[in-house]
């Protein structure tokens, strides 16, 4: 999940959950990372982390943060929201505005705006200390050293993978929680997407380097992985193995102590049989998929270079649900891309309706630069903001459907943040349940209060919006045990 998609629960369970890393003296600086952008941005802030550490950085406490007390800030941007640039200099400026308060600060800015822009972000901002590219996160500590000597904006952005981000040393955000990557890169061509270019051609490391990743994530203490990259289930294709993801989800079940197993993305196209039947007969492979549909419309599927059709989504996702009944399939939709009719939008609508996700991601187009789609005729802000509003409103019901069918159903919840007490009396503990759905938890009265790791079955007594309540003081019989 990505910063933006976060709650603040969640957030600050990550921050609670990091909180023995705690800086105690300065070593060579003491860091902060602000990250925007995908799964993928915040799995790289961990390597980012990582090899400042191993380089005698010390990560700033919540308290440091809160003051500016930080002698490094690194952004890692993203390109693919809208208005990308313009969000990455306006964070630039802010930053700039703590180094007038603090003129030692150094400022370093990463990820795949760094990759698109390079020498403009330091002939622009000369305040820069560092430009790192997506492929560049082990230069970082030396491009801050050479900007120490020359007081002069430092750039390293390589077009050439030479080493995962994955064998970088990572300082994870949370010590029950891991990202993992198995791919970086990817091979369509779809007409809206810069990440070919941000990130490169699809590369995928070695099977047997992701699963001693995973093992070592669970002797850490990890109960749970996300596997990353930005088409997952095309993992092996490079090398002829087609069926090498269902593999490495299978393998994923025989890990000791791997409670939890969650990917994302999948593209639809490479979506196979193999895949849904390895998803349901690994018992620690969570039902739970991100599906990104884009358009429901043919003809604007042909136009975005979408290697399938509506009836093709609809056909794989029917033969999902029929081996995963309790699946919970959330996804992408793009409302208003040039030369979108109103017929076209109407497909949409269509096959929102037969396919009932459990929620989307629902986005206004807007140009990247670069990439094909830019330079094709734009429709009016007008017309596509009508059509985003019928959109939203359609999956907001469809939404709430979804999450009143869980209302007295027993879950198992991963306990991933406290939200301490309510009303002074009810502990408030919050996680998600198998299928990934957010739930909060009232711990009964004269029940433990679980830990960040817990394991927690509870009765749903309620459904918000896009969360759920298990409420101690409803109807009698409620289930409620904790496992450590």
């Amino acid at each position: 999940m990505n910063e933006d998609m976060m709650t603040e629960a969640e957030r600050a369970s990550i921050e609670a959950d990091g909180a023995e890393i705690a800086a105690g003296e300065r070593g060579k600086g003491v860091f902060h990372i602000h990250t925007l952008g995908c799964q993928m941005n915040v799995h790289d802030s961990e390597r980012i982390a990582g090899v400042l550490e191993a380089n005698g950085y010390v990560p700033a406490t919540q308290e440091q943060i809160d003051s500016h007390d930080f002698d490094v800030i690194v952004l890692n941007t993203c390109a693919v929201r809208e208005n990308a640039a313009e969000r990455m200099y306006g964070t630039i400026g802010l930053f700039n505005r703590i180094k007038m308060q603090r003129p030692n600060l150094q400022i370093a800015v990463g990820g795949c705006m760094a990759q698109l822009d390079r020498e403009t972000i330091a002939k622009r901002k000369p305040w820069v200390a560092a430009v790192f590219g997506t492929k560049n996160i082990e230069d970082l500590p030396r491009l801050l050293e050479q900007n120490r000597i020359t007081d002069k904006p430092q750039v390293r952005v390589s077009d050439k993978l030479e080493e995962f981000p994955s064998d970088l040393p990572a300082a994870r955000a949370s010590r029950v929680s891991s990202w993992v990557a198995i791919s970086v890169g990817c091979n369509n061509t779809c007409t809206f997407c810069i990440v070919p270019t941000t990130r490169g051609k699809e590369k995928d490391r070695r099977p047997g380097d992701v699963l001693a990743e995973i093992r070592r994530c669970v002797a850490n203490g990890a109960k749970e992985v996300t596997l990353l990259g930005q088409n997952v289930n095309s993992y092996g294709y490079g090398i002829g193995d087609r069926y090498a993801f269902s593999k490495l989800l299978r393998a994923c079940g025989d890990i000791e102590g791997l409670e939890r197993v969650r990917f994302t993305s999948p593209h639809p196209a490479a979506f196979t049989d193999d895949v849904i039947a390895a998803m349901a007969e690994t018992p620690n492979v969570m039902h739970q998929l991100h599906f990104p549909l884009q358009s429901g419309s043919d003809r604007i599927l042909r136009a975005m270079r979408r290697s399938y059709r509506s009836a093709k989504f609809l056909d794989i996702l029917g033969r999902i649900r029929a081996a995963m009944p309790d699946a919970q399939i959330s996804t992408d939709i793009i409302v208003g891309f040039p030369g979108e009719t109103e017929e076209d939008f109407q497909a949409t609508l269509d096959v929102v309706r037969k396919a009932r996700f459990s929620t989307a991601f629902m986005f206004i187009y807007s140009p990247r630069p670069g990439t094909p789609a830019a330079s094709m005729p734009q429709i009016p802000r007008d017309v596509v903001q009508e059509r985003f509003d019928r959109l939203v409103a359609l999956q907001e019901e469809i939404t709430q459907e979804n999450m009143e069918s869980f209302v007295g159903r027993d879950v198992e919840v991963m306990i991933t943040g406290k939200l301490g007490k309510k009303d002074n009396d009810t502990h408030r503990v919050t996680g998600r349940e198998r299928t990934g759905v957010l739930v909060h938890i009232g711990v009964p009265e004269g029940q433990p209060v679980p830990e960040i790791g817990d394991f927690v079955t509870v009765t749903v007594t309620h459904a918000g919006r896009h969360n759920l309540l298990a409420d101690p003081d409803s109807a009698a019989g409620q289930t409620y045990s904790v496992r450590h």
